[in-house]
């Protein structure tokens, strides 16, 4: 997954501010986006708010229509079931790489964010956990040291942002999300990434059962 955007060289264009807004929760799966009211919120003319509109919808996470204009895209359970299947077979390989690459900055980074996401966790904070969350998977992804890989994944997952929520959590699932990010985290420490890699592609499939997608091709009863 993506940044969240609190570190200090975020990106603040107004297409990341509002990536940020639909990710967070702020603006609603289902919810129309108004060029004007986006404009006026973001503090920026109209023009980089439709550019914004576009490049999300070219992602996958906006829907334009020409006569209703743009809408947040809502994810069924198919959907989400293919985003996580997706993240499953990229986002462990990524883990794989960048692991070896990451500075002790990176890993303080990490443990860091595994602290804070506890933190949130225990206070009921989702909204904070899961902007965390994106910035800790992100950590993975912009080290894996091919920028190709990291550009063409960050587009494949920032759906995956969207569609993701923790409130679907149970207590128990929440528990094991929290204690696979500390095992990244030891991981990223001994710099071992085939550790890195087997944990993020449990933590992806666990999180696909608790978010309640199914499995690509099971059908439902």
């Amino acid at each position: 997954m993506e940044h969240s955007p609190t570190p200090a060289d975020a990106d603040e264009s107004p297409y990341a501010r509002l990536r940020a807004l639909i990710a967070s929760g702020d603006v609603a799966p289902g919810s129309w986006l108004r060029e004007a009211a986006l404009a006026e919120r973001l503090g920026v003319s109209r023009t980089p708010v439709r550019e914004a509109l576009n490049r999300l919808a070219a992602e996958g996470i906006v829907e334009i229509s020409r006569n209703k204009g743009a809408q947040v895209v809502s994810f069924t359970p198919e959907d989400v079931a293919g985003l996580y299947d997706v993240r499953a077979g990229f986002e462990p390989h990524a883990a794989l790489l960048a692991v070896p690459r990451l500075s002790d900055d990176d890993v303080e980074r990490l443990a860091e964010l595994n602290t804070a996401m506890e933190a949130a966790a225990a206070e009921g904070d989702l909204r904070t956990l899961g902007a965390l969350n994106n910035e800790f998977h992100g950590v993975f992804v912009d080290r894996c040291g091919n920028r190709h890989f990291a550009v063409a994944l960050q587009t494949l997952m920032r759906p995956a942002v969207v569609a993701h929520t923790f409130g679907k959590y149970s207590p128990e699932a929440l528990r094991r999300s929290m204690l696979h990010h500390a095992e990244l985290v030891a991981a990223a420490r001994a710099r071992d990434g085939e550790w890195a890699e087997a944990v993020m592609r449990t933590h992806i499939l666990a999180a696909r059962n608790a978010a309640g997608a199914r499995p690509s091709g099971v059908l439902l009863p």
